[in-house]
C-alpha cells in the first residue's frame, strides 16, 4: 500500500513539474512561446511612467495597457491660492504639428473665442470654445507644420480672450522655453 501511495504522488508531481510538456516535445510536437514582449509599448528603462522636464514644459509619458500616451504641457497657477490659472496639452508622433487642449479659466466670453499670437506674429483665425468642465473652459489647439517652427523659436505664445461680464481683453502668456525639446521629446517617446 505504501509503494502504491508512493507512486501515486511521484506521479503527481511529475504532472505538476512539466512532464507532460516534455513528452510531447520528445514526440516531436512544438510547444507555442508566449507572445513577444517587443510588440508590448515600452518606456526608457522599463518604466510604466516617466515625466521630464523641458524648461517650462513637461514632458509625460505612461503606458497604460497596450498603448503607450505621452504629451507635454505647461500650466500656470496662482501664486496665493494655487489654483490653475491656465493649462495646455499637447501631443505629437512627428515633432512636426502638435494637436491638443487649451484649458482657460471660467469668466470668459465663450462666444467670442480665443485668438493666438507667437511673438508678435498674430496666427489666423480664432479658436472656438469646446466646452467647460472644472477644469476649466476648454479650446481644442492644433499646430501644423508652418506653426510649429515659430512655436520651436518663439519665446511667448500668447492667448487673447474677452471677460464676459466687462466685455474687456484678457491676456494669458505661455512662455516657450523648453517647448521644441518638449515637442521633440514626445515625439520620439510615441515612435519607440
Amino acid at each position: 500500500m505504501r509503494k502504491y501511495a508512493y507512486l501515486v504522488a511521484m506521479l503527481g508531481v511529475a504532472c505538476i513539474a512539466g512532464m507532460p510538456a516534455l513528452a510531447a516535445q520528445t514526440k516531436g510536437d512544438k510547444v507555442a512561446a508566449p507572445p513577444a514582449a517587443a510588440d508590448a509599448p515600452q518606456l526608457p528603462g522599463g518604466a510604466s511612467a516617466l515625466s521630464e522636464t523641458h524648461g517650462d514644459w513637461t514632458v509625460n509619458c505612461q503606458i497604460s495597457g497596450t498603448n503607450k500616451v505621452c504629451s507635454l504641457s505647461h500650466q500656470q497657477f496662482n501664486k496665493q491660492s494655487n489654483q490653475r490659472l491656465l493649462a495646455i496639452e499637447l501631443s505629437s508622433k512627428t515633432g512636426e504639428d502638435a494637436t491638443g487642449t487649451l484649458a482657460l479659466p471660467f469668466g470668459l466670453a465663450l462666444a467670442r473665442g480665443v485668438t493666438l499670437t507667437i511673438d508678435d506674429q498674430k496666427l489666423d483665425g480664432s479658436l472656438a470654445f469646446n466646452t467647460c468642465q472644472v477644469v476649466g473652459c476648454l479650446v481644442p489647439v492644433a499646430f501644423d507644420a508652418n506653426v510649429t517652427p515659430l512655436l520651436k523659436n518663439g519665446t511667448t505664445l500668447k492667448i487673447d480672450a474677452f471677460a464676459a461680464d466687462t466685455g474687456q481683453a484678457v491676456s494669458f502668456s505661455i512662455p516657450l522655453n523648453g517647448f521644441g525639446g518638449a515637442l521633440a521629446r514626445t515625439a520620439e517617446l510615441l515612435s519607440n
